[in-house]
């Protein structure tokens, strides 16, 4: 079994932190479902880009006439929500196709949901809440024509990822319902605690890779239920 390093994120060698998750796609996730996850992971660069967007576009509402609030709040949203959403649920997704659990699953499509609300509301465009949205930009175009300009395209990129995120979230749950995943599984994972015990999940697989020739890397159990791909998107 071959020693595995942290790789993401990718931090420049002369800092002193060090990167917090090993992600390989092609190692660690089974082949009929990597297209599927790398899909997933764009689609995160895509929000964590469109939040980059929107903090220039807040700048361009500002220097229009608008409030500096949405300034600051569009900072924070970028430092708050870029990462979390990395961790919270793109990261249950690849766990659980990594290793076929149903807990990150079900955490999956949780926090996901909620994450496909935020994003609506941040399409919407309250005034206010530091987003760039329909209603902040529609309205903006009656007192300064260049910066709603700019606003817009924040506003199609909110638009482009929230539809995108609906259908991610459609998608992985027919997989997984066609795959035979539920909730009860879920909640026996809970309670028997295997959800968080990499062992567990590893004897299966260990126990072949005895015999076979050269180091294996794969640290969770080869054999992930088939996930049935009827659409493609």
């Amino acid at each position: 079994m071959t020693d595995r390093t942290n790789n993401f994120p990718p931090i420049p060698q002369f800092m002193r932190i060090r990167p917090c998750f090993y992600q390989n796609i092609e190692e660690e996730i089974p082949a009929p479902h990597q297209q599927l996850v790398r899909k997933v992971y764009i689609l995160w660069m895509m929000y964590s880009g469109t939040l980059c967007m929107n903090v220039i576009s807040c700048i361009a509402w500002w220097a229009g006439g608008g409030g500096a609030t949405n300034f600051g709040f569009s900072l924070l949203w970028l430092i708050l929500f870029s990462p979390c959403s990395y961790t919270c649920w793109f990261r249950p997704l690849y766990k659980a196709f990594r290793a076929d659990s149903s807990f990150n699953f079900m955490a999956f499509f949780f926090i996901f949901f909620l994450q496909c609300v935020l994003t609506l509301i941040q399409t919407i465009g309250i005034s206010g809440w530091g987003t760039c949205g329909w209603i902040a930009t529609v309205i903006f175009f009656g007192y300064n024509v260049g910066s709603a300009i700019v606003m817009l395209i924040t506003t199609l990129l909110f638009t482009l990822v929230t539809v995108l995120m609906g259908l991610v979230l459609i998608k992985v749950h027919r997989m997984y319902r066609g795959g035979g995943g539920s909730f009860e599984r879920a909640q026996e994972e809970w309670s028997t605690g295997v959800w968080k015990s990499a062992p567990v999940r590893e004897a299966g697989f260990n126990a072949v890779a005895q015999t076979a020739q050269g180091p294996s890397l794969p640290q969770y159990p080869a054999a992930v239920p088939s996930y049935p791909d009827n659409s493609h998107w």
